[in-house]
């Protein structure tokens, strides 16, 4: 790599608010598309459909090699994850506090969202298996995902030149 542009981040430090009580799970049923069945091949929202379908069946395997029941997949929480990627990519921006001074707490408590437990977000990574690998070799990470009291995930992917843009909000 040349020197000429400084290096692009891969990943940032995952957020997470201080312990507290767990809950229960539930076993994680089958995702689907936003309008509930197979959408057009091919297209950018497909793609992001798929990949964050897979971060998720990822997780669930990560989770269940850890003891851990498997996430179910939540709109709210999907809605907020999807956001930040978009917001970071079309903002040029990779932080967990965007640049108007909003953390998670806040983006999820204005959309309406409530139980948000940690977020992890990444940069760059090709597909879900190279954000997952990334995001498993970072402890704190790794113990979002890992974290038993966590019941529901929401993923959200934004495909675009510069990234793409990765992001998971855990709840429950």
């Amino acid at each position: 790599p040349t020197e000429q542009a400084p290096p692009k981040p891969s990943e940032a430090p995952a957020t997470t608010p201080p312990a507290r009580a767990s809950a229960p799970t539930a076993p994680a049923p089958a995702r689907e598309t936003p309008t509930g069945g197979a959408a057009r091949a091919g297209s950018t929202a497909d793609r992001a459909d798929a990949a964050e379908a897979e971060v998720l069946r990822l997780v669930n395997i990560e989770r269940g090699k850890a003891g851990c029941s498997p996430m179910r997949p939540s709109e709210g929480l999907d809605r907020l994850a999807g956001a930040l990627s978009a917001d970071m990519a079309n903002r040029s921006f990779f932080d967990h506090t965007d640049p108007d001074g909003a953390t998670p707490w806040d983006r999820a408590r204005a959309a309406g969202v409530t139980g948000l437990g940690a977020e992890n977000i990444a940069r760059g990574q090709v597909d879900a298996a190279a954000v997952m690998v990334s995001w498993m070799n970072s402890d704190q990470h790794r113990a979002n995902i890992l974290n038993c009291d966590f019941t529901a995930l929401g993923v959200g992917v934004h495909f675009a030149d510069g990234g793409p843009w990765w992001t998971q909000d855990f709840g429950s």
